[in-house]
């Protein structure tokens, strides 16, 4: 066995995605790799959730869409999920809720209703089920349930135990040799690179996918040193932040679409005051509200142009958990040494989904920015050879620390002068020319696969582990750009010059990367795009890529 999928759906407020996480949990510690999608509307109780766990011996970055074992909670889990469904997919129902002429029967409301248990136990009861029809010694499931259970750790335990003797052993799971491996979801991966790389503020409203970095850090405060505040509004939010920027803290913003739009009077400030701040971007379904607990990457061109007039910023797209960490601390360390905004593009399906995670806490690190060391006469905006002044904070003896949205002198005055304003216009420019020798000598384009094809996949974020995947399946190119601004040309025109096919695959309806690749002299030949609100699943991408190609 190579590789095995489960499919647990219900009703929202049935516990699902707690159910998934625990069936992840059981694979890791089985030194399987794991990753887990997860699909839910927006609703606090009913409509249809579902969560699809993915183990496989290599290590796995994406789901498929056919499923080899199904937990059917109630009778819409199979009429939606007819098609993943063949004769070898294991079924197992629920008879009171569902009609279904095969599969395996367990009374699972009866049961937890019979032996007066909780109902969110009826995921351990599944975890239980799960483990008998794979073979895994219930020993393995006990011992779970009492490192995640710290309540109703009983009650838990007995639901996993009726599941494991109401269910049959069908399949022998072998158990790998491997150290199991943290299991991060995107927004946990950003979070922990961001502290890594000295982050002391994060500031956010509320909104789907970007809200459980403000859980995270919520919860984890005291053991990360990130102090997190959650004000009465986005633009509250970032103004918050940008205001503890001035003052020599490393902060951080997180939100969606919305919420950056409302952002964006302060992003301009942002790069006009030469502030340091971070602004993590996870992108939905839009325009407007859209779908808001579904994912879309309609939002790269935006972030790219967002705010009014010309200044200097950083875009990266993280792909995987992997990149979610490195990246973010890198940018973090970057906004701060060249004092300009930066962004990090996510979306639901990277900053949701749960990846079994490889990281070195060594590969990020916090470099110190450039600093005054005079006595007086500080210049906040002094003109220097790369663009970039020394750094005050307020409360610097003898010195008075300016910032401002205006355009300005060196001190930081006011200025409406013609000659000051282009010198000063110049300066904030030359910090783009010294980032881009910067960014040479890191990775901005990663490529997998046949890197001796000429048939080359392109795309950018959450794409990437799916497109890694297919690359390695049909034995092409793939070229992930991790930067989007300042645009890795140099990069691309190096591992893109032998290419006789581009295809660009992305996650939205107007190809907004093929738009950006055409700007800059390259000339993808063919698009697959995905605008459904849902991800590319890997057997699906190759059948597309297939008959693109063949």
């Amino acid at each position: 066995m190579k590789e095995i999928s489960i499919l647990i759906g219900g009703q929202a407020g049935e516990g699902i995605k707690q159910g998934g996480n625990l069936i992840a949990r059981l694979f890791n510690r089985y030194g399987w790799n794991v990753f887990v999608y997860e699909d839910y509307p927006s609703l606090i109780k009913g409509g249809h959730n579902f969560s699809i766990i993915r183990a496989a011996r290599k290590p796995i970055k994406s789901h498929k869409s056919k499923i080899d074992i199904l937990f059917a909670f109630n009778q819409d889990t199979l009429k939606i999920h007819q098609k993943r469904i063949d004769k070898e997919t294991i079924v197992v129902y629920d008879p009171q809720e569902t009609e279904y002429k095969r599969g395996i029967k367990i009374e699972m409301d009866k049961i937890i209703q019979e032996q007066k248990l909780p109902s969110f136990t009826k995921n351990t009861l599944v975890l239980g089920a799960t483990a008998k029809i794979l073979n895994i010694n219930f020993g393995l499931v006990k011992k779970l349930i009492k490192e995640v259970f710290k309540n109703y750790q009983r009650e838990n335990l007995l639901a996993a135990e009726l599941g494991y003797n109401l269910a049959p052993n069908i399949l022998n799971l072998p158990r790998l040799r491997k150290a199991p491996k943290p299991l991060l979801t995107g927004n946990e991966a950003i979070a922990l690179g961001a502290a890594k790389a000295g982050l002391k503020l994060y500031v956010a409203y509320p909104m789907t996918p970007a809200t459980s970095i403000l859980h995270f850090f919520a919860h984890y405060e005291d053991k990360l040193g990130v102090k997190t505040v959650q004000p009465e509004n986005e633009i509250a939010a970032v103004l918050i932040a940008e205001g503890a920027a001035y003052a020599g803290v490393r902060s951080m913003v997180g939100t969606s679409g919305g919420g950056f739009a409302l952002m964006n009077e302060a992003l301009s400030m942002a790069g006009q005051a030469e502030i340091p701040v971070l602004f993590i971007l996870s992108q939905r379904v839009g325009p407007s509200t859209g779908v808001p607990t579904y994912t879309m990457q309609g939002d790269l061109l935006f972030a790219l142009n967002a705010g009014h007039g010309e200044f200097q910023r950083i875009v990266a797209a993280p792909g995987n958990t992997r990149q979610a960490f490195y990246l973010t601390g890198e940018v973090l360390d970057l906004v701060w040494k060249y004092q300009m905004p930066g962004i990090i593009l996510s979306d639901k399906h990277l900053s949701e989904s749960t990846f079994s995670t490889e990281i070195d806490l060594r590969e990020v690190k916090m470099e110190k920015p450039k600093l005054w060391k005079e006595k007086g006469g500080y210049k906040r905006y002094l003109f220097t050879e790369d663009g970039v002044s020394s750094l005050a904070f307020p409360g610097t003896k003898n010195n008075v620390v300016k910032a401002t949205s205006y355009e300005h002198d060196e001190y930081g005055i006011t200025t409406e002068d013609a000659q000051r304003i282009k010198k000063m216009i110049d300066k904030r420019a030359k910090k783009k020319e010294a980032l881009i020798e910067e960014l040479k000598k890191k990775e901005t384009v990663k490529v997998y696969g046949n890197k001796r094809s000429k048939i080359v996949l392109i795309g950018w974020g959450s794409t990437q582990g799916v497109l890694e995947e297919v690359a390695e399946e049909l034995k092409v190119k793939f070229v992930q750009i991790q930067y989007l601004e300042p645009f890795p040309k140099w990069e691309l025109e190096k591992v893109l010059k032998n290419a006789a096919e581009i295809i660009d695959v992305e996650n939205n309806s107007t190809g907004q990367l093929a738009t950006i690749l055409r700007s800059h002299g390259f000339n993808p030949t063919r698009k697959i795009l995905k605008y459904d609100a849902r991800p590319f699943t890997t057997d699906e991408l190759i059948k597309k890529i297939w008959q693109e190609i063949k």
